[in-house]
Protein backbone atom coordinates (compact mmCIF):
# COMPACT_ATOMS: atom_id res chain seq x y z
CA UNK A 1 0.00 0.00 0.00
CA UNK A 2 1.24 3.38 -1.07
CA UNK A 3 2.13 5.90 1.15
CA UNK A 4 -0.45 9.32 1.02
CA UNK A 5 0.73 12.07 -0.89
CA UNK A 6 3.08 14.23 1.30
CA UNK A 7 2.04 18.53 1.60
CA UNK A 8 5.39 18.67 -1.25
CA UNK A 9 3.67 16.89 -3.62
CA UNK A 10 0.51 18.57 -3.43
CA UNK A 11 2.24 21.53 -3.53
CA UNK A 12 3.69 20.04 -6.92
CA UNK A 13 0.41 19.06 -8.88
CA UNK A 14 -0.90 22.14 -7.78
CA UNK A 15 1.46 23.17 -10.58
CA UNK A 16 -0.31 20.85 -13.31
CA UNK A 17 -3.61 22.36 -12.21
CA UNK A 18 -5.43 23.82 -14.84
CA UNK A 19 -6.12 27.68 -13.97
CA UNK A 20 -9.63 28.66 -12.50
CA UNK A 21 -11.44 30.49 -14.92
CA UNK A 22 -11.51 34.25 -14.70
CA UNK A 23 -15.09 35.64 -13.18
CA UNK A 24 -17.31 37.12 -15.55
CA UNK A 25 -17.52 40.89 -16.25
CA UNK A 26 -21.15 42.47 -14.36
CA UNK A 27 -22.97 45.09 -14.85
CA UNK A 28 -21.65 47.78 -12.23
CA UNK A 29 -25.17 48.71 -11.43
CA UNK A 30 -27.47 45.96 -11.41
CA UNK A 31 -24.94 43.24 -11.21
CA UNK A 32 -26.13 41.34 -14.44
CA UNK A 33 -23.37 39.01 -16.45
CA UNK A 34 -21.73 40.20 -19.51
CA UNK A 35 -20.48 38.82 -22.26
CA UNK A 36 -18.34 39.76 -24.85
CA UNK A 37 -18.35 43.51 -25.92
CA UNK A 38 -20.99 45.39 -24.05
CA UNK A 39 -21.63 48.65 -23.38
CA UNK A 40 -20.29 51.61 -21.15
CA UNK A 41 -21.52 54.29 -18.55
CA UNK A 42 -19.90 57.57 -18.15
CA UNK A 43 -20.53 58.54 -14.43
CA UNK A 44 -20.46 62.28 -14.73
CA UNK A 45 -19.53 62.82 -10.84
CA UNK A 46 -17.06 60.90 -10.52
CA UNK A 47 -15.49 61.00 -14.01
CA UNK A 48 -15.14 57.63 -14.51
CA UNK A 49 -16.78 54.98 -16.92
CA UNK A 50 -19.07 52.00 -15.69
CA UNK A 51 -19.52 48.79 -17.87
CA UNK A 52 -23.52 48.29 -18.55
CA UNK A 53 -25.59 45.48 -19.36
CA UNK A 54 -28.20 46.49 -22.67
CA UNK A 55 -31.28 47.25 -20.26
CA UNK A 56 -28.72 49.66 -18.10
CA UNK A 57 -27.33 51.17 -21.33
CA UNK A 58 -31.04 51.69 -22.86
CA UNK A 59 -32.72 53.46 -19.29
CA UNK A 60 -29.39 56.36 -19.09
CA UNK A 61 -30.21 56.69 -22.95
CA UNK A 62 -32.75 59.31 -21.76
CA UNK A 63 -31.31 62.80 -20.50
CA UNK A 64 -31.94 63.30 -16.86
CA UNK A 65 -32.30 59.40 -16.07
CA UNK A 66 -31.26 58.34 -12.68
CA UNK A 67 -30.82 61.96 -11.84
CA UNK A 68 -28.42 62.47 -14.36
CA UNK A 69 -25.25 60.98 -13.30
CA UNK A 70 -24.79 58.27 -15.72
CA UNK A 71 -25.29 58.84 -19.14
CA UNK A 72 -25.07 56.09 -22.25
CA UNK A 73 -21.68 56.19 -24.24
CA UNK A 74 -23.54 56.40 -27.93
CA UNK A 75 -22.39 54.33 -30.70
CA UNK A 76 -21.81 57.04 -33.48
CA UNK A 77 -18.58 57.61 -36.02
CA UNK A 78 -18.27 60.78 -37.34
CA UNK A 79 -15.82 62.45 -39.67
CA UNK A 80 -15.16 65.53 -41.26
CA UNK A 81 -13.78 65.18 -44.25
CA UNK A 82 -13.75 69.25 -45.27
CA UNK A 83 -12.33 70.42 -41.90
CA UNK A 84 -9.89 72.91 -41.76
CA UNK A 85 -7.78 71.75 -38.51
CA UNK A 86 -4.06 72.96 -39.88
CA UNK A 87 -0.74 73.13 -38.06
CA UNK A 88 -1.56 76.79 -37.29
CA UNK A 89 -4.86 75.36 -35.16
CA UNK A 90 -2.76 71.86 -34.11
CA UNK A 91 0.05 74.26 -32.74
CA UNK A 92 -2.34 76.20 -30.21
CA UNK A 93 -3.64 73.27 -28.80
CA UNK A 94 -0.04 72.59 -27.22
CA UNK A 95 -0.13 68.74 -27.29
CA UNK A 96 3.37 67.34 -27.47
CA UNK A 97 2.40 64.21 -28.98
CA UNK A 98 0.49 63.37 -32.68
CA UNK A 99 -2.55 62.11 -31.22
CA UNK A 100 -5.25 64.27 -28.80
CA UNK A 101 -9.08 64.16 -27.69
CA UNK A 102 -11.14 66.88 -26.81
CA UNK A 103 -14.17 66.31 -24.47
CA UNK A 104 -16.26 68.34 -23.05
CA UNK A 105 -16.54 67.99 -19.31
CA UNK A 106 -19.27 69.00 -17.47
CA UNK A 107 -18.21 67.88 -14.12
CA UNK A 108 -15.42 70.72 -15.07
CA UNK A 109 -17.76 72.83 -16.61
CA UNK A 110 -15.39 73.05 -19.83
CA UNK A 111 -13.90 71.45 -22.31
CA UNK A 112 -10.61 69.70 -21.92
CA UNK A 113 -7.52 68.10 -24.11
CA UNK A 114 -6.57 64.37 -23.42
CA UNK A 115 -3.94 62.69 -24.90
CA UNK A 116 -1.88 58.93 -24.74
CA UNK A 117 1.49 58.87 -23.06
CA UNK A 118 3.21 56.65 -21.08
CA UNK A 119 1.40 57.28 -17.79
CA UNK A 120 -1.81 56.50 -19.97
CA UNK A 121 -4.13 59.53 -20.80
CA UNK A 122 -3.11 62.77 -19.44
CA UNK A 123 -4.79 65.96 -19.58
CA UNK A 124 -3.31 68.96 -20.85
CA UNK A 125 -4.92 72.84 -20.39
CA UNK A 126 -6.86 73.83 -23.37
CA UNK A 127 -7.25 77.34 -23.52
CA UNK A 128 -10.73 79.13 -24.81
CA UNK A 129 -9.17 80.83 -27.49
CA UNK A 130 -7.62 77.18 -29.07
CA UNK A 131 -11.33 75.67 -28.34
CA UNK A 132 -12.42 78.22 -30.93
CA UNK A 133 -10.39 77.79 -33.00
CA UNK A 134 -11.24 73.86 -33.24
CA UNK A 135 -15.08 74.85 -33.31
CA UNK A 136 -14.35 77.43 -36.48
CA UNK A 137 -12.16 74.60 -38.11
CA UNK A 138 -14.69 71.75 -37.99
CA UNK A 139 -17.80 71.52 -37.70
CA UNK A 140 -18.01 68.02 -35.63
CA UNK A 141 -17.04 70.20 -32.67
CA UNK A 142 -20.29 71.56 -31.99
CA UNK A 143 -21.80 67.91 -32.51
CA UNK A 144 -20.06 66.97 -29.56
CA UNK A 145 -21.92 65.15 -27.23
CA UNK A 146 -21.04 66.42 -23.70
CA UNK A 147 -19.10 63.69 -21.40
CA UNK A 148 -19.45 60.82 -23.80
CA UNK A 149 -17.87 61.52 -26.98
CA UNK A 150 -14.66 62.76 -27.65
CA UNK A 151 -13.25 64.57 -30.91
CA UNK A 152 -10.23 62.47 -31.73
CA UNK A 153 -7.31 64.26 -33.46
CA UNK A 154 -4.34 62.81 -35.37
CA UNK A 155 -1.35 64.70 -36.69
CA UNK A 156 1.28 63.17 -38.72
CA UNK A 157 3.28 65.33 -40.85
CA UNK A 158 1.15 67.79 -42.40
CA UNK A 159 -1.84 66.24 -42.24
CA UNK A 160 -4.43 66.29 -39.29
CA UNK A 161 -7.48 63.59 -39.07
CA UNK A 162 -10.86 64.60 -37.27
CA UNK A 163 -12.98 62.23 -36.21
CA UNK A 164 -16.19 62.05 -33.23
CA UNK A 165 -16.46 59.06 -31.46
CA UNK A 166 -17.28 57.49 -28.38
CA UNK A 167 -15.20 58.15 -25.55
CA UNK A 168 -14.96 54.99 -24.15
CA UNK A 169 -12.60 54.27 -27.01
CA UNK A 170 -10.56 57.11 -27.35
CA UNK A 171 -9.88 55.92 -23.00
CA UNK A 172 -9.51 52.02 -24.48
CA UNK A 173 -7.14 53.78 -27.01
CA UNK A 174 -4.52 55.29 -24.33
CA UNK A 175 -4.85 52.20 -22.46
CA UNK A 176 -3.44 50.19 -25.01
CA UNK A 177 -0.72 52.55 -26.03
CA UNK A 178 0.20 52.74 -22.09
CA UNK A 179 1.14 49.00 -22.37
CA UNK A 180 2.83 49.04 -25.92
CA UNK A 181 4.54 51.67 -24.88
CA UNK A 182 8.19 51.93 -25.09
CA UNK A 183 10.95 54.47 -25.31
CA UNK A 184 10.31 58.20 -26.11
CA UNK A 185 8.01 58.30 -29.11
CA UNK A 186 6.34 55.03 -28.48
CA UNK A 187 7.89 52.24 -30.18
CA UNK A 188 7.06 50.51 -33.56
CA UNK A 189 4.02 48.90 -31.46
CA UNK A 190 2.66 51.84 -30.10
CA UNK A 191 2.60 53.15 -33.58
CA UNK A 192 0.77 50.00 -35.46
CA UNK A 193 -1.81 50.13 -32.81
CA UNK A 194 -2.53 53.48 -33.45
CA UNK A 195 -2.69 52.86 -37.35
CA UNK A 196 -4.79 50.24 -36.93
CA UNK A 197 -7.09 52.13 -34.47
CA UNK A 198 -7.56 54.96 -37.04
CA UNK A 199 -8.01 52.57 -40.17
CA UNK A 200 -11.15 51.17 -37.80
CA UNK A 201 -12.71 54.67 -37.02
CA UNK A 202 -12.13 55.84 -40.75
CA UNK A 203 -14.07 52.56 -41.78
CA UNK A 204 -16.28 53.09 -39.57
CA UNK A 205 -17.38 56.97 -39.86
CA UNK A 206 -19.51 59.04 -41.85
CA UNK A 207 -20.27 62.59 -42.67
CA UNK A 208 -22.77 64.24 -40.34
CA UNK A 209 -26.29 64.72 -42.26
CA UNK A 210 -27.27 67.77 -41.90
CA UNK A 211 -30.09 67.34 -39.18
CA UNK A 212 -27.36 65.72 -36.44
CA UNK A 213 -27.30 67.74 -33.00
CA UNK A 214 -25.94 66.65 -29.70
CA UNK A 215 -27.70 63.80 -28.25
Amino acid sequence: MSAPPTAAAHRGLRRFRAPAPPSPERCELCGAELGGRHRHLVDTRNRGLACACPHCALLFERPGAGGGQFRTVPDRFLTDPAHRLDEVVWDRLRIPVGVAFLLDNTALGRVVALYPSPAGATESELDPAAWQAVRDATRLADLLAPDVEALLLHRDDDRTDCHLIPVDLAYELTGRLRLLWRGFDGGAEARAALADFFADVTCRAREPREEARRP
